[in-house]
Parts: structure tokens; C-alpha cells; sequence
């Protein structure tokens, strides 16, 4: 119990050090600049499509849209943004190692 509230307590402090700095911004932007660029947001978007046309617009909630495309949507995030994420993450945490 201790290890996971030193966790959540540890992330809170990079959260609000990756806002203070508008890191985290920079961040979001670049991931959607990457998730556009490598066909995410398309890819997505038809699913979401499908997904309304097999079960008809009347009968989807936006509720049962995001749960049904979360999955698909993270799945389908490519290694390759992921790891420049975290490589961008790593160097913001060495660089405020201070935390």
C-alpha cells in the first residue's frame, strides 16, 4: 500500500512539473501531430464508422462509442510514437531530475 502511494504520489509531482512548464502541452501536440501523420486519426474514425453502421446510429450512445474504439484506438498507437513519447518523458525527468 505504502509503494502505491508513493507511486500515485510520484506521478502527481511529474504531472504538475510536465504542466508547470507547458511540457505537457508539447507533448499532446506532438502526439497528435504523430497519431495524424502515421493514419491513427483515419484508421479511428472508420472504425468508429463501422462500429455506428453495424449497430445503427440510433442505438450507439457516445458512451458505448468510446468504450468499443478505447481498445482498438490504443492497440493501434504505433511502437514507434510511443517510444519517442517516452524517450521525450525520460529526457523532461532527467533534465528536472530535481523532482
Amino acid at each position: 500500500l505504502c509503494t502505491m502511494n508513493k507511486d500515485a504520489q510520484m506521478r502527481a509531482t511529474i504531472n504538475q512539473k510536465l504542466i508547470e512548464t507547458g511540457e505537457r502541452e508539447r507533448l499532446k501536440d506532438l502526439l497528435r501531430a504523430k497519431l495524424i501523420e502515421c493514419g491513427w486519426k483515419d484508421q479511428l474514425k472508420a472504425h468508429c464508422k463501422d462500429v455506428i453502421k453495424e449497430k445503427g446510429l440510433e442505438h450507439v450512445t457516445v458512451d458505448d462509442l468510446v468504450a468499443e474504439i478505447t481498445p482498438k484506438g490504443r492497440a493501434l498507437v504505433p511502437d514507434s510514437v510511443k517510444k519517442e513519447l517516452l524517450q521525450r518523458i525520460r529526457t523532461f525527468l532527467a533534465q528536472h531530475a530535481n523532482l
